[in-house]
């Protein structure tokens, strides 16, 4: 039993880091290297790497919640549920672009299919480890 309760307890944990370290990866290199992002995203001129860095700088902060998630999954249960909604809340809304996207915007369509991807294997890691921190 307690073998078990401690293997949740490394996969909750280790679940969550993913998704963390990925998130931060990507807010990282938008954040570090805007200039690799502006054309994926057919931005051009002055404003185009700032827009990306910004971007960069969103998804840190989106990430914020996760650390005390991490250290103390089972005292911040409610957290759980912050990080699933934020994750359905960006999965909806990049779906909702890559919908309204017509085929003149192949570019920007593939990156955001590449987002929707990414956000919706968050989701359901996020999920697994929502549903090994619930205590039974």
């Amino acid at each position: 039993m307690a073998q078990s309760k401690f293997t949740k307890h490394v996969v909750t944990r280790l679940l969550l880091l993913l998704v963390f370290a990925s998130n931060m990866y990507c807010a990282l290199m938008f954040f570090l290297n805007p200039a690799d992002y502006t054309a994926a995203y057919q931005l051009a001129g002055e404003g185009a790497e700032v827009a990306i860095a910004g971007m960069g700088v969103a998804f840190a902060m989106w990430n914020a919640t996760y650390i005390p998630l991490i250290v103390f999954p089972y005292k911040f249960t409610m957290l759980f549920w912050v990080v699933i909604a934020q994750q359905c809340i960006g999965l909806a809304g990049e779906t909702y672009l890559y919908i309204g996207l017509g085929p003149a915007q192949a570019i920007v369509a593939s990156s955001i299919m590449r987002f929707i991807i990414f956000d919706a294997v968050g989701l359901v890691l996020l999920i697994i480890a929502l549903t090994l921190s619930m205590r039974r």
